[in-house]
């Protein structure tokens, strides 16, 4: 979410304190003064978690107290995982892979990266699925390796941690 303050002390409590009293959680705040403004006002960029229910009476109270709503962006896969597949991928219909975890509507494929040495040989991909929660990540991977095994095809997860 992008806002317009006025310049003025306690704009920007004025700003945050809402998404708090609303339930939302502060990522990231971004703040600056734009020294090209004649109208003395700088821009924040807040990053949050926010229920998309929520959202319209967030907007209301912010600009009850003056805050400029300038843009806002929707961002529900939080979660990032890659992942490595080892196997005859393109033989196997990789297509339908990626679509088992896309049409679930709590996770996507968002990138896919694959080398193919040779038209007999395996291939290798790198996949990076996105997904809302931990919790829906866990269930995506999960996904992945059932449709890996049926199509004998190796996937190789990071040894520490989720991107």
């Amino acid at each position: 979410m992008k806002l317009e303050l006025k310049d003025t002390p306690g704009q920007l409590l004025a700003a945050l304190k809402p998404i708090s009293d609303i339930g939302g959680n502060i990522i990231t705040i971004i703040h600056q003064r734009d020294p090209n403004s004649s109208e003395n006002t700088l821009t924040v960029d807040v990053v949050l978690e926010l229920a998309e229910t929520k959202l319209d009476t967030l907007i209301t109270t912010l600009r009850e107290r003056g805050c400029g709503v300038v843009r806002i962006g929707k961002e529900r896969l939080l979660q990032k995982q890659s992942l490595i597949m080892i196997g005859h991928l393109m033989h196997t219909d990789i297509s339908d892979t990626v679509d088992q975890i896309d049409r679930t509507g709590y996770a996507e494929v968002s990138e896919l990266h694959m080398v193919m040495p040779a038209i007999n040989e395996p291939s290798t991909a790198k996949i990076t699925i996105r997904a809302v929660c931990p919790e829906d990540m866990r269930r995506a991977v999960s996904i992945l390796h059932d449709v890996s095994k049926k199509k004998d095809i190796l996937v190789l997860e990071p040894l520490e941690g989720v991107e």
